[in-house]
């Protein structure tokens, strides 16, 4: 097979440095709230932003004008540029003094269009766009890789520029400080910052203890979440990563539009139910899971912009650390099969409605008292949505990204690893839903012939009474 232009992809690295804040920042400890530092945020997550080159910024470096507009929101978002410790019960705690965020440069042979079609992930060669210099550890909790945090910079940004002028911002930021949409908006503000403001149209909120243990703690909840069901068959579990084939689709408005058909008519359906349905029924069925294995759909909900009357508290503007908890639904394997799509939907539905401030405050009484337990994983789909987190949002001063948003579509390396949702508009406007997951190989013939199945539906015609076709989720 002929080699392509990634094929010979060179990145090449300049000297790493710590980039501190601009001016001084407060000198203090901030301890993490008890759903920052459960066990399941002690990773970077990295994120990928591509710009093309601007015919009026050829003499400008990209890369210095991305390090001056870091080391000045980090004035904002001090704590980024601090450090980890760790207390008794594994309560993380923020040292505030400066230390800084790494950050290097780097020049690849490449241009922006040997890329190819990037609307979405997973980014290619992404890990040569991203800079770490951390280890993985497997002691805590057993059998789980983490990536080492405790004393290391919370974020590391690597800018690499392309031959054509372009260039690709790379990050890797620490869970533990925020979630997609917390990140997303540290992300806007120091784009906000290189484009020439003086401040983030959004000032952060730390706030923290808003999603801290009640005392004394006491969960009011079951929690499955962290309960791994019963029985221990997993034929996903039992795949190691490398033999695991990656399955994509995209489901536009004809997709959609042939799920709700198989609803009841006036069922409540947004998009994300209908798709999430779609793929977690299609999933299991490929996976061959016993009739009565219990099986889990497992999402991230996120608590910003919910309704006081419905969630109980409202979450302050500018809140930038995690704010979500896990929805979860369970049925057993028969019932998500063998019953119409709209069963599923129904049970997602309620799963979400469940997440209310109380819900997130036994969250965080259960971190608390049972050790920041790991959540189950076993045939579970964890799925995360990832399309209004903003990260497509975000600019240097070079026009909008080509690509702005995760750089992969799944942590398949991880047991339980969330799959992300992305939306983004397809090539007539509209907007569609971008959906990657990864299955045994022997289970993704299966799997894409149950997508299909249920995102075509016939009607009759009435001239001809033959059926017509609406167009399926696209492969």
């Amino acid at each position: 097979m002929a080699k392509t232009t990634l094929d010979k992809l060179t990145v090449v690295r300049g000297t790493p440095s710590l980039v501190a804040a601009a001016r001084a920042t407060p000198r203090e400890s901030k301890p993490l709230s008890d759903l920052d530092d459960q066990n399941c945020t002690r990773f970077y997550s990295t994120s990928i932003h591509l710009y093309r080159g601007h015919p009026n910024k050829q003499l400008i470096d990209p890369a210095a004008v991305v390090r001056c507009a870091l080391a000045e929101v980090l004035v904002h978002y001090y704590p980024l540029a601090g450090r980890l410790r760790e207390e008794a019960g594994r309560k993380l705690v923020v040292d505030c003094a400066g230390q800084g965020v790494a950050f290097v440069e780097a020049d690849a042979n490449i241009t922006v269009d040997d890329l190819g079609d990037v609307r979405y992930p997973p980014f290619p060669r992404y890990k040569e766009f991203v800079y770490d210099n951390h280890v993985y550890m497997a002691d805590s909790p057993p059998g789980l890789l983490l990536h080492e945090i405790i004393d290391q910079p919370l974020q590391f940004v690597q800018v690499t520029r392309l031959k054509c002028g372009g260039f690709v911002v790379g990050t890797r930021t620490c869970h533990c400080l925020g979630d997609a949409p917390g990140v997303a908006q540290y992300m806007k503000a120091f784009g906000e910052i290189a484009c020439g403001a003086e401040e983030p149209s959004v000032p952060p909120v730390w706030a923290r203890e808003i999603f801290n243990a009640r005392q004394p703690p006491c969960p009011s909840f079951p929690h499955y979440e962290y309960r791994e069901p019963d029985g221990d068959h997993d034929r996903l579990a039992s795949t190691p990563a490398h033999e695991l084939a990656r399955v994509q689709f995209s489901f536009g408005p004809e997709a959609v539009a042939a799920l709700r058909s198989r609803t009841a008519p006036g069922t409540a359906a947004s998009r994300f139910d209908l798709v999430t349905a779609c793929v977690w029924r299609s999933r299991t069925a490929a996976l061959g899971y016993a009739p009565g294995d219990e099986v889990r759909l497992m999402i991230d909900c996120n608590a910003r912009g919910r309704r006081l009357g419905t969630f109980g508290r409202e979450i302050p503007a500018g809140f930038y650390g995690n704010a979500y908890a896990y929805a979860v639904a369970r049925c057993t394997a028969k019932d998500l099969c063998g019953r119409d799509i709209g069963y599923a939907v129904g049970l997602i539905r309620e799963a979400k409605q469940r997440i209310t401030y109380e819900y997130m405050q036994s969250v965080a009484d259960l971190m608390v008292l049972e050790g920041r337990p790991v959540y189950a994983w076993k045939r579970t789909f964890h799925v995360s949505d990832l399309g209004l987190a903003g990260f497509d949002d975000v600019e240097f001063g070079w026009g909008k990204a080509v690509y702005g948003a995760a750089a992969d579509d799944a942590l398949h390396e991880f047991p339980g690893g969330a799959n992300f949702f992305q939306r983004r508009k397809n090539h007539r406007g509209e907007d569609e839903t971008f959906v990657g997951i990864y299955l045994p190989e022997d289970c993704t013939a299966r799997y894409q012939n149950e997508v299909e199945a249920l995102t075509t539906f016939t009607k009759l015609s009435s001239m001809e009474l033959a059926p017509v076709t609406a167009l399926r989720a696209r492969y």
